[in-house]
């Protein structure tokens, strides 16, 4: 047994985006016209026509330009907001299926009983999480090293067991986390091309935050990318940081987990 079940968007607690219309959005893309498109799906020339109208009138942009007459009912194309509106319900649906998938594993069915709800709600202190995608995978009998490229282009190297690629189902082009703890996060005020670590990504300090003992430096590897790295007071004063600085966050590879 499986969870099965349709996402469904709402609009001022109206249903307005239904698989069914998206099924619609679809063929029009395809078919440029509206009747075509409701015999695609399959729906009635009046339902299809009800269901544009509907999704227009509930959004804030027009969805669906139309044009009336014609031997074949009229054209009828997707606007630049409409193909956006379909592209983000896609990768929500694709979500959606994968929590279904993640909620049928948790399930006991049994007793009727979930295994661990916790897991869902399950948060982790590692204060560093990028999303990255996966380029390039070089495994041995043992481990692997995954190569991944981050929003703003830089390259970052994870080294996890081989299991774990096959337990996340890890391939090629993958949107995957990268996950790492602000304490595996040091700094270097230029590139050291002799250290060992693999991961040296350039960024701007954006901000320092002094204790006692120790130093908060949070760092900007993109305009939506920033870092933390947790650094000893003495450290940081012997770097001579400041805002804005440039410098390299220098991070092992093994210490770089990976979400999914």
């Amino acid at each position: 047994m499986e969870f099965e079940s349709s996402l469904t968007l709402l609009n001022s607690d109206t249903p307005f985006l239904l698989e069914k219309r998206i099924k619609l959005l679809e063929a029009i893309k395809q078919e440029g016209s509206i009747s075509k498109a409701a015999k695609l799906v399959p729906m009635s020339y009046k339902t299809a026509w009800e269901a544009v109208d509907a999704m227009n009138n509930l959004c804030s942009n027009l969805v669906v330009k139309k044009e009336t007459g014609g031997k074949g009912g009229g054209g009828a194309t997707l606007t630049l907001y409409g193909e956006n509106l379909l592209k983000t319900y896609c990768i929500l649906e694709k979500e959606h299926k994968k929590f279904l998938k993640s909620l049928t594993k948790l399930t006991d069915f049994h007793t009727g009983n979930l295994k661990s709800l916790k897991r869902f709600a399950m948060q982790i202190s590692a204060r560093n999480q990028i999303v990255a995608i996966i380029k390039e995978i070089v495994e041995d009998k043992v481990s692997a090293n995954i190569i991944l490229e981050t929003k703003s282009g830089q390259t970052m190297v994870s080294n996890i067991s081989k299991n774990s690629i096959d337990a996340l189902g890890l391939k090629i082009e993958d949107e995957i986390i990268a996950i790492f703890k602000s304490n595996n996060v040091m700094i270097a005020t230029n590139e050291l091309l002799g250290l060992s670590a693999r991961n040296k990504l350039k960024a701007k300090i954006k901000n320092l935050t002094f204790s006692d003992v120790s130093c908060e430096v949070q760092l900007d590897i993109s305009n939506d990318e920033i870092l933390t790295s947790i650094i000893t007071k003495q450290a940081a004063l012997q770097l001579e940081l400041k805002v804005n600085q440039e410098v390299f966050a220098v991070i092992k590879s093994s210490d770089i987990m990976l979400g999914k």
